[in-house]
């Protein structure tokens, strides 16, 4: 009986080791290419199952979860790779535009997935293995400004697929890639009002092998350039191919010819041999230092300020008391008409004074 139970208890453990296996998620590869747009989606589906309880197939449960991703061994993801989740609700996605450094380097990126509700956490890699093409970098990129879209509604492949096709009707390119994209708010735009389903913008670069069509310099034309100078919408006849989904800020297009940018190059200071120049043998001061007098100096620092001091306080004392006029010679140059009608005026006064002070007595002040 005790080992039919022990048996049965070590399948149920079995069981429930395998079904943990079997949830967990190896290494993702990916392989996208240098110069081109890389979009990878971390759907909150994917990531249900590894949450216990498990749950069945067709569960309609919710629980908020949220991402967090960083290059293996250090905290941050590489420069090139973004990420953004608007709420945990919602997927997030990792997108960016790698060059042609990091071809050949694998890129290991932990994802680490936390359930809101359970405070569970699961995490897996994603190996990013860039590849070189032939066409990087495409000759001609143009970037448009899209003022009704955020970066995660673009970052969707139909959004995307669509708003490259309407590029590709008004360019007619035999190759076009999306290059990069970049929210407005990284180039220092507002984050718009909660009214009336404002979005925050975004630019999208793309690249083509052919130069830019005549509609797309309509631009660069005087009048255009004018209208946008007075922040007028520029007259361009292929924005009603844009306009049904796409809302473009035609003031704020790029368009960039690789092969007519003179390159700058940094000159770098040579770095040398690492070896200091021969200064001689270091001559060290002298062990007996000779001793110094301060108190001339002390003299001196106390001296010259009291000196000046004294002088200033006889010239003072000078003037405040040999320089007095007296009462004497004041009353001589005054007349004597002055002198008594100051004085009556100062008895007046003294006897308003006292009046005001014994008014509350019956006798009130006598006319004297």
């Amino acid at each position: 009986m005790k080992c039919a139970m022990f048996t049965a208890g070590v399948a149920v453990w079995l069981g429930t080791v395998v079904t943990i296996l079997s949830r967990s998620h190896g290494d993702r590869n990916v392989y996208p290419s240098a110069g081109v747009l890389f979009v990878h989606v971390l759907e909150r589906e994917y990531f249900k199952g590894e949450f216990p309880p498990y749950p069945k197939s067709g569960d309609a449960s919710n629980d908020p979860i949220t991402f967090n991703t960083n290059l293996m061994g250090y905290p941050d993801r590489p420069g090139w790779l973004r990420y953004i989740q608007r709420t945990p609700h919602s997927d997030g996605v990792l997108y960016g535009s790698p060059t042609a450094e990091h071809v050949g380097k694998p890129t290991v990126i932990e994802i680490t997935a936390y359930n809101r509700r359970t405070f569970e956490t699961a995490r897996h890699n994603l190996v990013i293995n860039i590849m070189a093409t032939e066409e990087f970098p495409l000759p001609y990129q143009a970037e448009f400004y899209i003022k009704n879209m955020n970066v995660e509604e673009m970052l969707a492949s139909e959004v995307l697929g669509d708003f490259l096709g309407a590029v590709k009707n008004v360019w007619q390119p035999e190759r076009l890639n999306a290059i990069n994209i970049t929210s407005a708010l990284d180039r220092g735009g507002r984050v718009p009002l909660p009214i009336n389903n404002l979005k925050e913008g975004v630019y999208v670069m793309v690249g083509a092998d052919v130069p830019f069509s005549s509609c797309l310099r309509e631009v660069e034309s005087p009048h255009n350039q004018l209208r946008c100078s007075q922040e007028m919408e520029p007259v361009i006849s292929c924005d009603k191919k844009f306009r049904a989904q796409f809302h473009i800020d035609w003031c704020k297009i790029s368009l960039v010819d690789i092969n007519k940018v003179v390159p700058v190059y940094i000159t770098r200071p040579d770095p040398g041999t690492g070896i200091l120049p021969e200064f001689g043998e270091y001559n060290p001061p002298s062990e007996s230092l000779k001793s110094r007098d301060y108190f001339s100096d002390f003299l001196i620092t106390l001296a010259v300020p009291s000196a000046v001091a004294l002088v200033l306080f006889f010239i003072l004392g000078y003037t405040m008391c040999c320089r007095r006029e007296g009462v004497e010679k004041r009353n001589m140059q005054t007349p004597d008409f002055a002198i008594y009608v100051v004085n009556d005026s100062f008895l007046i006064t003294i006897h308003m004074f006292i009046c005001v002070l014994t008014s509350i007595h019956p006798m009130g002040c006598s006319k004297k």
